[in-house]
């Protein structure tokens, strides 16, 4: 069997709607890095699992690629600059508004539905990207509705 075109199978995974997250580490100089990303999911409730998938391209893939810990950010609407931010090869991520901190010290999105922090538990290599799964050590939860990305565009629920 053939494999689709590479913008074919792009299409056809931009039909399906998937919640908008930011996840966040440190480097190893202690320097924040961060993505955004779609494809985020819970794995198990014993232990509490997600993961999240990062291109072997991305600007922090290094980090990540080391990092011991990392906090997901659950975003609404009215984070829809941030995400576009986070999403940007070269843009300046970490600039001040917008974000506050963990317990621990990682940047989050200020305001975001959810925060979970996670410890690494696995990375596991797939194709062009990493699966990055993270054992919830803590989770803070707030309110309001989902930014959702669909037909590559960041959407909110009717």
């Amino acid at each position: 069997m053939r494999a689709p075109a590479a913008e074919a199978f792009r299409s056809a995974m931009a039909r399906f709607p998937a919640g908008v997250v930011v996840v966040t580490t440190r480097g190893a100089r202690g320097e924040p890095r961060g993505f955004t990303a779609s494809s985020f999911c819970s794995v198990s409730l014993d232990p509490p699992l997600v993961l999240v998938c990062l291109a072997n391209t991305a600007d922090s893939y290094a980090a990540f690629a080391d990092c011991g810990h990392f906090a997901v950010s659950m975003l609404g609407p009215e984070h829809r600059p941030l995400a576009q931010r986070f999403a940007t090869k070269g843009a300046d991520k970490f600039a001040p508004d917008g974000l506050s901190h963990t317990p621990s010290g990682l940047p989050v999105v200020a305001g975001a539905l959810v925060e979970l922090d996670c410890a690494v538990d696995a990375r596991h290599p797939a194709g062009d990207h990493t699966i990055l799964v993270g054992r919830v050590s803590g989770v803070r939860l707030g309110d309001g509705s989902p930014l959702v990305y669909y037909e590559r565009n960041f959407r909110s629920l009717a």
